[in-house]
């Protein structure tokens, strides 16, 4: 098994506490910011930032749904790491300055892929098809911000 890796960015205009404070926000921002892949969104525990316990279905094609339940930590200034109890799925989202008033927001996710034919299959279209997703939550995280 190799592991398999989304990434996606974009640039917001709007100050990086603004941006991650939004993004943390799991009780609030955070659902009205998922495009619609994502079904079932409940916060289990917390609600914002570290210690949030949060629960989504993903459906990342029309036959694969992922039954997420997340672990929300914050291991440095900026960043917030949710792991899935479910699978080896992990995703980090970075929050940066970026000159005056601007922020970088990088949003990676990763897990173990499956081996052989299907791990090759896996490893070349699945990271294309969870970027449009992540483009979508960070066009409407940038849009949710600017108003």
């Amino acid at each position: 098994m190799a592991e398999v890796k989304a990434t996606a960015e974009r640039v917001i205009d709007k100050p990086s506490d603004a941006v991650y404070a939004a993004l943390a926000d799991y009780a609030g921002t955070r659902a009205g910011i998922l495009p619609e892949n994502y079904s079932e969104y409940e916060v289990l525990a917390g609600g914002t930032g570290a210690g949030t316990r949060v629960h989504w279905k993903l459906q990342a094609t029309k036959k694969r749904v992922r039954d997420c339940l997340l672990e929300v930590s914050e291991p440095a200034p900026g960043t917030l790491v949710e792991s899935d109890a479910n699978s080896t799925m992990v995703t980090t989202w970075t929050v940066k300055p970026r000159g005056e008033g601007s922020s970088a927001v990088h949003v990676q996710t990763t897990w173990q892929g499956a081996g052989g034919v299907a791990g090759f299959f896996e490893g070349t279209f699945a990271p294309l098809g969870l970027r449009r997703i992540h483009t979508a939550m960070l066009d409407k995280l940038a849009a949710t911000v600017r108003s």
